[in-house]
């Protein structure tokens, strides 16, 4: 395992967490090379039935021999018996005594060398099994001591594959303005902006959320901020709507930018020429009024411009006053324009109305550094579309009007659901964001046209999670390529299948949030216990992951075409940015859970390796400086160090 830095363990504010990915660094080194077993080779032994057979063999050759040697015994004794009995004299019986006796003998010799040379050929046979024994013992003995060195360095190399990294941290530097994340689940977003959104925090960053996909997809990122020290402001319009203040200090030209801009939500068509007619009107309006104006009166006033109702009960309501009642009169004069300055005004309070109450009851807050703005999932499409376009407009002119940060990202904005705004909100809010050096973070369901003109443009991240619709999967397969193969884990598939919900919907907090400190000062705990007991990803998913460790190593490769893209798990996210070598295209994981994982690290897969390798060169150059030819340094094994121990604590 190469010596990998502390700082590739640390959190880094310089730079924006998208996920995991799953890469190996080492191989797999396989199963254990095989001890080597005298049982697979048995030596050869003596065979008994051969010895018998040999045996046999002797006595069947020597048999003529042995009834030679019988007669001639035989003979001798009947010559002896004949010399005793004085019938044969003793001369003769000398002589056939000798003649017989010396064939006996002979015979004698004969069986005795045919028994020797059967003794010797089976002795020679034990021999040559007694060799081919040793032989296979020496033959063994080395085929073990080989084994015990393939075993140590077997053994060193599985060491080295079970304690590597398996999930390296996928960033982009803070030199990228804007994410663009394209397609996606509910459940999908809710991770990915869970991760996101606490790295931010969790490295001293201010955090907002505009969720206009109304599944409270930030619930995740509440309660793990309230976990790490802050308190979280919520404001669940339109129920919040008389409690938010947003844009209430903007001067009377920005606020009737606004409101011309809200009003337009429902006319995809309207042009830049509309848009100026819709500002003048509301620009004198705001002029009558005064500067403090609110939302009522100027809806108060446009009734009055259109005539529409009785002024008197306006009057009597004290949103207008007899003297600005009088000046809307003559506002636009009398005569043939008339009729569209009445059309117009009818238009703009009819659909203003829907903020009649926007900071009628606001209070003071105490500073926060995650606000969330949602829409309720019971309110109105229209309303909830003319809210969100509101808040997005008035948050681009607050921009606006701020002054560069030193630090890039340290103010984030995530915009949920951002197709549901109207082409040119966006592009105003992007321009904002990046004069003032503001993170912004787009999510889009579909890649309507609007989207796609916009997708990636500028020196922007672009991220694709799942994709539903076919013709989104191809375009955004031919944006990122065909050519690039992908590995996706195992642990990928398995827990995205049982990933965390999106039960229940906000609770609104800035009804009961008293004012206070802000909470950058408040120390605190640990990110991965934070993510462990305060997420549903993490309590969900921690069991299941526990469970499936053993199947880290278990990994598929898929190609960027469109029908894998449709079928993507729910929190893969591919992820591709602008390099000084070229386009990057790499494969993460979004579940905020696997920063619980031992093997994970904040470092990059590139960094790492790149460490890696020159630490592998300068290993091998001290080896070959210490190495003495011809002899073996029999060291134990180089296990390396063990893996870089996280450091989770929020960089001050």
């Amino acid at each position: 395992m190469a010596d990998v830095h502390p700082e590739h363990a640390q959190l880094q504010a310089d730079r924006i967490y998208l996920g995991w990915q799953y890469a190996l660094l080492l191989p797999d080194p396989g199963p254990a090379p095989k001890r080597p077993s005298p049982a697979e080779e048995p030596a050869e032994q003596v065979d008994p039935e051969w010895v018998r057979r040999e045996r046999l063999n002797e006595s069947l050759l020597n048999r003529p021999m042995k009834i030679f040697r019988a007669f001639m015994t035989g003979l001798a004794v009947l010559i002896l018996l004949l010399g005793v009995t004085e019938l044969l004299s003793w001369s003769f019986v000398v002589v056939g005594l000798v003649a017989t006796g010396g064939v006996a003998a002979f015979c004698t010799y004969a069986i005795h060398q045919g028994n020797r040379v059967v003794l010797h050929r089976i002795r020679e046979r034990q021999a040559v099994g007694d060799r081919q024994r040793r032989e296979r013992d020496r033959d063994l003995f080395q085929a073990q001591e080989e084994h015990a060195v393939r075993y140590r360095e077997w053994a060193e190399k599985k060491e080295h594959y079970d304690r590597q990294l398996t999930w390296y941290a996928v960033t982009v530097p803070d030199e990228i303005d804007r994410i663009d994340v394209a397609g996606g689940t509910l459940p999908g977003w809710s991770a990915l902006i869970t991760l996101l959104g606490a790295t931010r925090l969790y490295s001293g960053g201010h955090l907002t959320v505009l969720d206009l996909s109304e599944g409270a997809i930030a619930k995740d990122l509440i309660e793990l901020a309230r976990r790490g020290g802050d308190e979280p402001l919520v404001w669940v319009l339109p129920v919040d709507l008389p409690r938010l203040d947003l844009g209430a200090a903007l001067p009377p030209e920005a606020f009737a930018d606004v409101l011309a801009h809200v009003v337009s939500v429902s006319e995809e068509h309207r042009t830049t020429r509309d848009l100026s007619f819709d500002n003048a009107i509301l620009e004198r309006v705001l002029e009558v009024l005064g500067e403090n104006a609110t939302i009522n009166q100027v809806t108060a006033a446009l009734r009055a411009l259109a005539q529409v109702g009785d002024p008197r009960d306006d009057l009597r309501f004290g949103l207008l006053s007899p003297a600005q009642l009088e000046r809307i009169g003559t506002l636009f004069g009398r005569g043939v324009s008339d009729r569209v300055v009445i059309e117009r005004a009818w238009a703009l309070e009819s659909q203003l109305r829907k903020l009649e109450t926007l900071g009628s009851e606001a209070v003071r807050l105490p500073p926060a550094r995650l606000r969330v703005v949602s829409m309720d999932r019971q309110a109105g499409v229209f309303g909830n579309r003319v809210l969100g376009t509101y808040v997005a407009t008035a948050l681009t002119h607050i921009l606006r009007q701020s002054t560069a940060s030193e630090r890039p990202w340290y103010h984030t904005i995530i915009v949920a659901g951002a197709d549901k705004l109207r082409g040119d909100v966006l592009d105003r809010l992007m321009d904002a964001c990046e004069t003032s050096r503001t993170g912004l973070v787009l999510t889009y369901r579909s890649l309507t046209p609007t989207v796609r003109e916009r997708l990636g443009r500028g020196h922007a991240a672009v991220t694709f999670m799942r994709l539903g619709n076919a013709e989104d999967a191809r375009i955004a397969s031919e944006h990122v390529g065909t050519e690039h193969r992908l590995e996706l884990a195992q642990l990928t598939e398995t827990i995205s299948a049982a990933g965390a919900g999106l039960d229940g919907g906000y609770v609104s907090t800035v009804g009961q949030a008293e004012e206070g400190e802000d909470g950058r000062g408040v120390s605190r705990a640990d990110l991965r216990e934070d993510i462990t007991s305060s997420t549903e990803w993490g309590r969900r998913a921690t069991k299941a992951m526990g469970d499936t460790e053993r199947v880290l190593h278990r990994s598929r490769e898929f190609l960027v075409e469109p029908h894998q893209l449709q079928q993507l798990p729910t929190t893969s996210v591919i992820v591709t940015d602008a390099t000084a070598q070229g386009r990057r295209v790499r494969l993460a994981d979004a579940n905020p859970a696997i920063l619980t994982f031992p093997k994970t690290t904040l470092g990059e897969f590139d960094e790492i390796k790149e460490v890696a390798l020159e630490c592998a060169e300068e290993t091998e150059e001290a080896e070959e400086e210490t190495r003495e030819p011809g002899v073996f340094a029999d060291a134990p094994p180089n296990l390396g160090p063990p893996p870089p121990r996280l450091d989770w604590r929020r960089r001050q």
